[in-house]
């Protein structure tokens, strides 16, 4: 089995280097320049953020590899799919909105947001796998059409693959509507009615009305009209919406793998990771909860699998933060516990990593090559 680079530098700075100049090493050390970025359209796949959450990417940093790509001759959009849920990013009027808000225009970042699949999430190419869950996955049109793929992702927990990384920025995240209902159509959650307050924050939040309270008042799921988007399990505070049983989440994950695999079918592609603010959840809710370890820093590969790897490696490694939810959940990193499964209890990332190593997307073992 194959090793593979991913390349690391920390947060400490001095005058003459700060961080927008140690990233600029970083995807040149990492070797950005061996694509031939010429004339071509290059997809930065990001997460613009959803209003209220705080702890997205900065855009300073999306705006440095946007200038060093038009230095080396490419053609760089921001870019993301929009979302199944109910939020603002679910059409790209909103969506657009929110990346303006959250800093991510033309002005500040350098070049142009679009929207991956059009106004209201149609807009799609398949794109033939021929894999086990998924033949061809629906990428959204501006991805599947991009020259070359570029990933910025900022490193956090997730309440259904354990961990989002640059797998659940590439799949999940390029996937039109109808690709995120495909690959979340076996991940329907349930109630744990011992858990119930009647809260309501369940019923609100649901896109698709497919929860009300039942004949005792606690929470009932019609999963008749439930697309398994998992905003319920994000939103639920009490534990009492969760995933469901069985290897759905697990499903999930290699279908995510999948659509990741998709994406980047022959293509050029380079992957940047931040390991800064590393929230309990996904960046997609309207509040981001403390981190659960100190910022680390950022790494970049070639291999996404690896750098995931390498980034679940050093959140592990780095010690907790006294009050964030892990200490909440008696977590006791003398006992080499994972902080992962004790933040999102109900899922194992290993899955998704697993598979997409069986799929060909990258090695699991690598190289950490500190700047």
């Amino acid at each position: 089995m194959s090793n593979a680079n991913v390349y690391f530098t920390g947060l400490r700075t001095k005058p003459d280097n700060n961080l927008l100049d140690k990233l600029r090493q970083l995807a040149l050390e990492a070797g950005i320049e061996r694509i031939n970025f010429k004339e071509k359209f290059v997809a930065l796949k990001i997460h613009f953020g959803e209003p209220g959450n705080l702890s997205y990417i900065r855009p300073n940093y999306a705006a440095h590899i946007v200038k060093l790509i038009r230095e080396l001759g490419g053609k760089p959009f921001l870019t993301d799919a929009n979302t199944l849920y109910h939020g603002k990013r679910a059409n790209a009027i909103d969506h657009l909105n929110t990346a303006m808000e959250n800093g991510f225009n033309r002005i500040a970042v350098g070049c142009d947001v679009m929207i991956a699949d059009g106004l209201k999430g149609i807009e799609f190419r398949e794109i033939p796998v021929n894999l086990k869950h998924c033949k061809a996955p629906k990428i959204a049109a501006s991805i599947a059409d991009a020259d070359i793929i570029i990933s910025l992702t900022h490193f956090k927990g997730h309440e259904l693959t354990g961990f989002g990384g640059t797998l659940k920025n590439l799949g999940m995240g390029s996937g039109s509507r109808a690709g995120k209902m495909e690959m979340h159509a076996n991940s329907k959650p349930k109630i744990n009615l011992q858990n119930c307050v009647s809260c309501g924050q369940c019923i609100k939040n649901c896109s698709q009305l497919a929860i009300h309270f039942n004949r005792n008042g606690k929470a009932e799921i019609d999963y008749q009209t439930c697309i398994g988007c998992g905003q319920c399990t994000a939103v639920c505070q009490y534990s009492a919406a969760i995933i469901g049983s069985g290897d759905s989440g697990g499903n999930t994950q290699e279908k995510i793998a999948e659509y990741a695999f998709a994406v980047l079918k022959g293509k050029p592609h380079f992957h940047l990771s931040f390991i800064m603010n590393v929230s309990p959840l996904c960046d997609c809710w309207n509040y981001n909860d403390m981190a659960i370890v100190p910022d680390i820093g950022m790494a970049a590969s070639f291999d996404p699998v690896a750098l995931d790897r390498a980034c679940v490696d050093l959140v592990n490694n780095a010690p907790m933060i006294k009050g964030s939810v892990l200490e909440e959940r008696n977590f006791h990193p003398e006992h080499g516990e994972d902080k992962f499964s004790h933040v999102n209890i109900d899922s194992d990332w290993k899955i998704g990593l697993n598979y997409a190593e069986k799929i060909g997307l990258g090695f699991q073992k690598y190289q950490l090559i500190n700047l």
